[in-house]
C-alpha cells in the first residue's frame, strides 16, 4: 500500500478540480471549501475540504472517501 502524500488544501484543491471536481453550488462558505463530481454511473460525490495547510491524514482519507475514488487512483491524482 502506497503511502499518502502530505499536501496543503489549496494544492489538493488544484488536483481535484482538474480531475472533473467543480464547486458545489452555495456551499462551502467559511473555512471549507466544497466541490462536487458527478461519475459515469450518475452517483454525485460531495467533497469537503477543509483549509488547512498540511491536511491530516484522518481528514485525507475521509476525502479520498468522499470523491469515490481508490486509494491508488487518489495518489495517482495528486503526481
Amino acid at each position: 500500500m502506497t503511502k499518502l502524500p502530505t499536501i496543503s488544501a489549496t494544492k489538493l484543491i488544484r488536483k481535484l478540480l482538474k480531475a472533473g471536481f467543480q464547486d458545489a453550488p452555495k456551499r462551502g462558505k467559511g473555512s471549507h471549501r466544497a466541490l462536487i463530481r458527478i461519475d459515469k454511473e450518475g452517483k454525485i460525490h460531495l467533497v469537503i475540504i477543509p483549509k488547512r495547510d498540511p491536511i491530516p491524514k484522518g481528514t485525507l482519507l475521509s476525502i479520498i472517501k468522499q470523491s469515490g475514488l481508490s486509494r491508488e487512483e487518489f495518489i495517482r491524482l495528486l503526481k
